[in-house]
């Protein structure tokens, strides 16, 4: 069966068409490349294009007739959405109506959508489950949340079944190392330790002295080592969750609305030690004033993923998650 993948030129979009395909699904990534690359679309076909040209998307409908969707082309970075809120409401929510509505058309009813936990803004509670009130603090969160309730309509309205899967932090890397995270510019915190270690280990002794320091954003939250905790999830994780939440939808004919997360949270320290003992690297930082509306711990209830779907991450502890990421960057450095 045919499955149409938006964003899967991207980090997460890679590694779900990659899932797919072992799965024995044929994945059509239909991507513009303004953030993913061509080198991540090695498990299917490939349709360049923007998710707002309902012409283009009507072709690939015709051409590839999928049986579901699973939409993953957002923009996503937080600090970009304070700055350029009309951007993330235009290439999340209303390119997100364009391709409901497009399916709509051509009679296709399934959807798995990347949602986010930023849809829940500072925590009440902790863990956080699906329950948790919705406040999402910025353009980003908003415009996903606001995608949320265009799947529920089109539920009610049209029999859309879809499972919106609320992540919290994607890292990692493919085991094998085919592909891995590539953002531009870097704003997730493990690649950005990495980067930091990988610097260190080339540069010579004049430099050092020199050196760029790695910004830790507040270590004064009320947290045992003073940083901010967050849960990281493995994106092999997360693609296999991708894989059953379809399984789901087809065996099932219900939607689903899901964290996925560990339940288990790493402050940015830990992080950093972590990478510097894989690496044997001192990485040199320096704290500066928490960024606004930073909360201090964020971390995820999943059990009803675990419930609903089977799912569990297996592959989300911290060593491995750092160690695929180290490989991944230190392959990527060496290209470039």
């Amino acid at each position: 069966m045919n499955i149409l993948v938006t964003g899967g030129a991207g980090f997460i979009g890679s590694h779900v068409c990659k899932r797919l395909q072992q799965a024995g699904f044929n994945p059509i990534t239909y991507d513009n490349l303004s953030t993913g690359h061509t080198w991540a679309i090695q498990f299917g076909p490939f349709v360049r294009g923007d998710l707002e040209n309902e012409e283009a998307l009507s072709r690939v409908f015709d051409q590839y007739r999928p049986g579901a969707v699973i939409h993953l082309a957002s923009l996503i970075n937080v600090r970009d959405s304070i700055i350029n809120p009309t951007l993330y409401y235009e290439k999340n929510f209303l390119a997100s109506l364009t391709l409901l509505k497009t399916m709509l058309r051509k009679n296709v009813n399934k959807l798995v959508f990347s949602s986010t936990a930023a849809i829940y803004g500072a925590p009440k509670y902790l863990p956080i489950d699906e329950e948790h009130p919705k406040n999402p603090l910025n353009a980003y969160g908003k415009s996903k949340w606001a995608v949320e309730g265009l799947l529920e309509d089109f539920a009610h309205a049209h029999g859309l079944l879809f499972a919106a899967l609320r992540y919290f932090n994607a890292c990692g890397a493919d085991a094998s190392n085919e592909i891995g995270e590539a953002h531009l510019p870097e704003t997730h915190l493990i690649p950005l330790v990495i980067q930091a270690a990988l610097k260190q280990n080339m540069v010579d002794e004049y430099e050092k002295e020199n050196k760029t320091f790695l910004r830790i954003y507040g270590d004064d939250y009320p947290t045992p080592d003073g940083t901010a905790i967050r849960d990281y999830i493995h994106v092999s994780d997360l693609a296999e969750a991708h894989l059953k939440a379809l399984q789901y939808l087809f065996a099932k004919k219900r939607s689903l609305q899901a964290n996925l997360g560990t339940g288990r949270g790493y402050s940015v320290k830990e992080i950093i030690d972590t990478v510097a003992h894989f690496s044997q690297t001192n990485i040199p930082t320096i704290t500066v004033p928490r960024l606004p509306q930073d909360s201090a711990v964020l971390v995820a209830n999943a059990s009803l993923a675990k419930e609903v779907l089977g799912w569990e991450p297996v592959h989300s502890h911290l060593s491995h998650i750092v160690e695929t990421a180290w490989n991944w960057h230190s392959k990527v450095e060496a290209v470039l």
